[in-house]
């Protein structure tokens, strides 16, 4: 059965409209790492002391990446979502007998590419729910940070880092709590989703 988005192409248009990053190169780029794996675990104890909710999944992974790390990793999320969808196999199976089907796919992956390639260069951090059990758990339950981006961000507007990088690992902790700490929550999210793509008539 075709696939109805040509991934490699969104990756491709992604990568290029993520455009250069300044700040992948700079010295300051090498303290993220560590500081987010830090920030990230405090951030988890203040929102345990808050919420009074702790991730049934364990302690958060902090991963800083590049823009281009970001969309393959959003890229490999949409595809573990879609993966699973009924839509996706209607799609799939009306463009099998489709002399066109190879021109819907590359308008499809350019799209999703330019859509992604342009919020690369927007996003400062994400917490990725989708996990899929028999996949590669190293690749999943991650929380990101985009590294040239907070460093941008951080000098644009002179953020004390530590305060802000708080903030940011705050905000994506949050996220993974409310989706790993609350059982009902992110099969009941996943739900809704599915539901919403499968009433799309291709």
């Amino acid at each position: 059965m075709a696939d109805p988005i040509s991934w490699d192409l969104a990756e491709r248009v992604a990568v290029r409209v993520s455009g250069r990053e300044p700040f992948a190169e700079s010295y300051h780029y090498q303290s993220l790492q560590p500081d987010f794996e830090e920030l990230t675990a405090e951030a988890e104890e203040l929102v345990a002391a808050e919420t009074g909710l702790r991730s049934l999944a364990g302690p958060a992974r902090a991963r800083v990446t590049d823009r281009a790390g970001w969309v393959r990793a959003n890229i490999a999320s949409f595809q573990r979502l879609l993966g699973k969808s009924a839509f996706i196999d209607r799609v799939g199976r009306n463009m099998d007998d489709s002399p066109i089907a190879p021109v819907g796919r590359a308008l499809a992956g350019a799209e999703v590419g330019t859509l992604l390639g342009w919020m690369s260069t927007r996003v400062l951090g994400q917490y990725d729910l989708l996990v899929v059990e028999d996949e590669n758990p190293d690749d999943q339950d991650v929380v990101y940070y985009v590294g040239p981006n907070i460093l941008s961000l951080e000098k644009r507007f002179g953020f004390p880092p530590r305060e802000f990088r708080l903030w940011l690992a705050l905000h994506e902790v949050t996220h993974r709590v409310q989706f790993t700490g609350i059982p009902w929550m992110r099969p009941y999210f996943l739900s809704l989703v599915e539901s919403s793509v499968s009433s799309i008539d291709p």
